[in-house]
């Protein structure tokens, strides 16, 4: 049955638009990005096919170009449109904090942190400059490493701190493990770049690990 032989009301766009795009299942959302779908298919049973086969929404939305598009009804132009969507939503989130105090939005800092660094295969050391009104100036990742570690530096954030004119920094690193239960060793160099910044008179508000759907907060569990 194809989506004009639907119900008006069961409709993915027609639904968004009278009930709100929180009110669709990942199928209704992904079947709106699809648009179409191929022979046997309509576009809502093509996405109910391509989140079995991907295992999950998320898992379709980070692979790569040559996963998504060997998939039936996929292909280098919807990749593009799927990067740009995704490209949109960080820059969206993004603008949404420079707009926000960082230190009294954490959840919007921890989304975006979280958007930047989650998906990522390797370890990545991010640091969030902030000006004197901890309102965002840049964001950087300053080092990358391997699946489970990444070489920081406390000398080198210092030195990009001064030439971004920061007062005061957030610190981010993901684990792609997925747990973000801090280590010994991230508590370890973060007291070390906490003693590095405090000698040039700027301010380390807080250190975020970004794991899977979880972002554990140092400055909300009183470790600064």
């Amino acid at each position: 049955m194809s989506l004009k032989q639907l119900p008006e009301e069961s409709r993915p766009r027609e639904k968004l638009l009278a009930r709100g795009a929180e009110s669709l299942s990942d199928a209704e959302l992904l079947a709106i990005f699809l648009r179409t779908g191929v022979a046997g298919m309509n576009a809502i049973e093509l996405a109910g096919f391509l989140l079995k086969d991907f295992g999950s929404l998320r898992q379709l939305m980070q692979a790569n170009q040559q996963q998504f598009c060997q998939r039936k009804g996929l292909g280098a132009a919807k990749y593009a449109q799927l990067q740009a969507v995704l490209e949109l939503s960080r820059r969206h989130l993004s603008e949404v904090m420079t707009k926000e105090d960082a230190l009294t939005s954490p959840s919007h800092t921890a989304r975006y942190l979280s958007a930047r660094l989650r998906d990522r295969p390797r370890e990545a050391f991010l640091v969030l400059f902030l000006d004197n009104q901890n309102r965002p100036i840049a964001d950087e990742i300053l080092f990358e490493g391997t699946i489970n570690a990444a070489g920081v530096y406390p000398r080198e954030v210092v030195k990009r701190a001064l030439e971004m004119h920061a007062n005061a920094v957030i610190l981010a690193h993901n684990h792609p493990s997925g747990i973000a239960e801090p280590s010994p060793a991230d508590r370890h160099i973060t007291a070390r770049i906490a003693d590095a910044l405090s000698l040039v008179d700027i301010r380390l508000l807080d250190h975020m690990v970004i794991g899977d759907g979880e972002v554990v907060s140092f400055a909300e569990r009183g470790w600064i």
